[in-house]
């Protein structure tokens, strides 16, 4: 079972927006109470926050499935849903996030840094909200919207001020173990380090933090060994460190070879070229150690670089190597600007902006792009009348209908509004002048009908009503009417078009009428 994990794909989901209510306030002796249905809650958030006190990623790949709360549905009485509680991952500083493409998304630096990674749906608006001076008791109310959906690559590189590097079994985890109090594991044979350690040292007043790169060999930029997986731990580090071993029992190895076998490692990675380097020849505790540290000593100096020999088993040369690295640290920190904790919002924009929108000719259709009528359809209820002639309004009102017309829109095209994926599909009918003032009874919009069976049965019943014979009742008169055929049979017809769409309602003379009226 990993202890160490520094890449991860997570799937994450924000809550969902809670669903406005229609209400009517009721109360003794108050028939016309008046709409008082509350709008819907908001859905919680996905927050990434860098927390100082995780290392590793590993609670994310045991569990890469994160959704935050949704938002609570409204209800009457102007009771607004409750708030989707926001879910915060904490995340190790210098964690990179991605998206599963490999586009950077956000580089996570420094304590307490959040990104909004998936942002809550909104809440739908009650009746309450949506009552006008034109429409004073809605019958309806907005959906909530669902909270954004969005799969990221979390890859964790360790923020560490020197970074070792070195063959295996080159003493770098002894190093870390002598200067700090970290506890890595050590044995005598290749690749016994298989993460980063991280060590935290004290050199007089300055304080930094120590790192090891697991595995380098010949070959790591390509992949073999260990190095391919752990060479992006040393991005973030002020300086390196070579770690050579002067004891080596392997043969046909020597501390210059070695030096520049790392070097093209590093190089080949790429982007470490301006890091200060230092040179730690390891192990002189040991005589043969001693001696090839002393004749390759003048040689790496010619090179320019500054030399440490050092025996992390016995101490010797540890004071000098690390008040060599403090003094790099110190002077890089004082060179960096300061790094505020940010909070990060990603907010998807819509194609063209907020309240602009694009229509494009395709072979299904005329297409209906923009972040305002695809986040109105989203909030609307279609089986409620009125809800669909309140969407046909603000479409209306936003120019898409006149665009259609203008762009050689004929009635009857389709008309897709929303992603590809997952459009909703209306037939095009330029409509009648569209407004809440044409709305008829409560929960009905009378452009979806040209003429409502029900009331016209009843007028043609009160126009009989004062002709009717002393005996003959109401109801007498409408059997009469229906056996006259005065009353043509109860028929709707296709609607007189709201906004770009509108809905075929059968007839009884329709083949493929349900029967119901």
């Amino acid at each position: 079972m990993p202890t160490f994990v520094d890449q991860v794909t997570l799937h994450i989901s924000a809550g969902r927006g809670g669903n406005g209510v229609a209400s009517v306030h009721r109360e003794k002796f108050k028939p016309l109470g008046g709409p008082d249905g509350g709008n819907g809650g908001p859905g919680g958030s996905v927050i990434l926050r860098v927390d100082s006190d995780v290392t590793t990623l590993i609670d994310y790949h045991h569990g890469n499935k994160r959704r935050a709360e949704h938002g609570g549905h409204g209800a009457g009485a102007h009771r607004n849903g409750a708030h989707g509680g926001d879910l915060v991952l904490p995340v190790p500083d210098g964690t990179l996030v991605k998206t599963v493409d490999g586009e950077i998304l956000g580089d996570m630096v420094g304590v307490g840094t959040e990104m909004v990674i998936a942002r809550g749906g909104r809440g739908g608006l009650g009746n309450a909200a949506l009552a006008s001076a034109k429409r004073k008791a809605p019958g309806f109310a907005l959906l909530g919207e669902p909270g954004d959906e969005i799969e990221v690559r979390l890859e964790l590189k360790v923020v560490a001020d020197i970074g070792l590097v070195g063959f295996p079994s080159a003493g770098k985890s002894s190093l870390i173990a002598a200067m700090s109090r970290a506890r890595p594991k050590i044995a005598d044979y290749p690749f016994t380090t298989l993460v980063p350690n991280l060590g935290v040292v004290r050199a007089g007043d300055v304080i930094f933090t120590v790192a090891d790169v697991p595995g380098l060999i010949e070959g790591a930029a390509d992949g073999r060994g260990l190095g391919h997986d752990f060479l992006r731990h040393i991005e973030r580090c002020a300086a390196l460190v070579h770690v050579i071993d002067t004891a080596t029992i392997e043969p046909g190895r020597n501390p210059l070879d070695d030096l520049d076998v790392i070097e093209n490692e590093l190089a080949r990675y790429g982007g470490l070229e301006d890091r200060p380097r230092l040179v730690a020849l390891n192990k002189v505790d040991v005589p043969d150690g001693n001696e090839i540290a002393d004749m390759v000593r003048e040689d790496l100096e010619a090179r320019g670089l500054r030399v440490f020999p050092v025996s992390a088993a016995s101490g010797a040369g540890m004071p000098a190597l690390t008040y060599a690295m403090a003094e790099i640290v110190d002077r890089a920190r004082a060179e960096r600007p300061v790094v505020e904790a940010t909070r990060i919002v990603l907010r998807p924009g819509g194609v063209d902006g907020g309240g602009d929108f694009e229509i494009i000719e395709s072979p299904e259709g005329w297409r209906v792009r923009g972040e305002k009528p695809e986040r109105w359809v989203r909030q609307t209820d279609f089986s409620n009348e009125e809800a669909v002639g309140f969407l046909a309004d603000r479409l209306n009102r936003l120019g898409i209908e006149a665009k259609l017309v203008t762009m050689g829109a004929i009635e009857g095209d389709a008309v897709l509004i929303g992603p590809p994926d997952n459009a909703v599909v209306f037939d095009f009918k330029p409509s009648i002048e569209a407004g809440a003032e044409m709305l008829g009874r409560r929960g009905e919009d009378e452009r979806l009908r040209e003429e409502r069976p029900a009331a016209t049965r009843r007028r043609d019943i009160q126009e009989q009503m004062p002709e009717r014979s002393e005996n003959e009742t109401r109801a007498d008169v409408a059997r009469r009417i229906d056996r006259s055929g005065k009353a043509a049979a109860p028929t709707t017809v296709t609607s007189s078009g709201v906004g770009p769409m509108a809905y075929e309602i059968g007839t009884k003379d329709d083949p493929d009428w349900d029967g119901e009226e």
